[in-house]
């Protein structure tokens, strides 16, 4: 059975939410898309020197603490851009180098990516505490990895929806059954394709759809924080969005009043850290 939890909520509060903020910068294009055109990189600088700073302000206005998954390759392009972020009081998470995708990489590869982004963060006076894989997916080796280098949580799975639960490793067995090693003491705070901006908003020329109706959006995300009020205990909501996406004008009002809505209906916004800090087993 998976070990899942729950969260510890301040008095008054139904949802613990996470605005996780994948800063990926110009690394999303060349890591995942291998693009590097001027335009696809102009659109990077976007969300750095655009989709941030209204994302700070957004924070700020509504006393937000939230969570920042920022590549090294970012920290080390846009490092103003950054120290506001620690400035401003705001975790920052652990996400790859340069947005590799990890899951074919062997062991040794995978540790020097891991080891080249930490080293990035060390040089902002950043030690992460949180893992967010750039493209929410695992090598047989990333838990392994994860737990040797003393990470205290995760957020890039999907075993669970709604709460956090304790990752474990899966032994495949395609004639007999799949069978699962012991639970990690990594604690795994999951994420959804849901309940992030990206696949419906960014339009990626032969390879993403983007440019759907954010109303959509909004009453997706808001419909799956309204199941968690009415039906959940200890929840947590990890909504992803990216700053290159979110930032433009028409998407950061919408999350503004999803911010609104959610305030008036229990949401207790926290980092991630605090989510995983907060986690009890059930």
């Amino acid at each position: 059975m998976q070990t899942s939890g729950k969260v510890k909520l301040p008095e008054g509060k139904k949802v613990a939410v996470n605005i996780g903020v994948d800063f990926d910068a110009a690394s999303v294009w060349y890591g995942t898309f291998n693009k590097i055109s001027p335009a696809y990189l102009a659109r990077g600088e976007f969300g750095a020197e655009v989709g941030v700073p209204r994302l700070l302000d957004l924070f700020k206005k509504y006393e937000i603490q939230t969570t920042f998954c920022i590549p090294g390759h970012t920290v080390d392009t846009h490092t103003d851009v950054v120290k506001r972020i620690i400035g401003d009081g705001h975790e920052i998470c652990h996400h790859g180098y340069a947005h590799e995708n990890p899951t074919d990489m062997s062991f040794e590869e995978e540790e020097a990516i891991l080891l080249k982004g930490l080293e990035a963060l060390k040089r902002v006076g950043v030690t992460p505490v949180g893992y967010r894989s750039p493209a929410w997916d695992y090598s047989p080796n990333t838990l392994k990895l994860l737990e040797k280098h003393n990470f205290k949580y995760d957020s890039s799975l999907m075993g669970n929806d709604l709460h956090p639960y304790r990752p474990r490793e899966v032994v495949v067995d395609f004639d007999n059954g799949n069978t699962f090693k012991e639970p990690s003491d990594v604690i795994e705070i999951p994420v959804s394709w849901y309940l992030d901006d990206f696949p419906t908003q960014e339009y990626v020329i032969g390879g993403g759809e983007g440019m759907r109706s954010n109303t959509e959006v909004y009453e997706r995300w808001k419909s799956i924080f309204d199941y968690a009020v009415n039906n959940l205990d200890g929840a947590c909501y990890a909504l992803t969005v990216h700053p290159q996406t979110i930032g433009r004008a028409h998407n950061i009002q919408m999350l503004e009043n999803l911010i609104i809505y959610m305030k008036e209906n229990g949401a207790y916004f926290t980092t991630l850290e605090n989510i995983s800090k907060s986690y009890y087993e059930k």
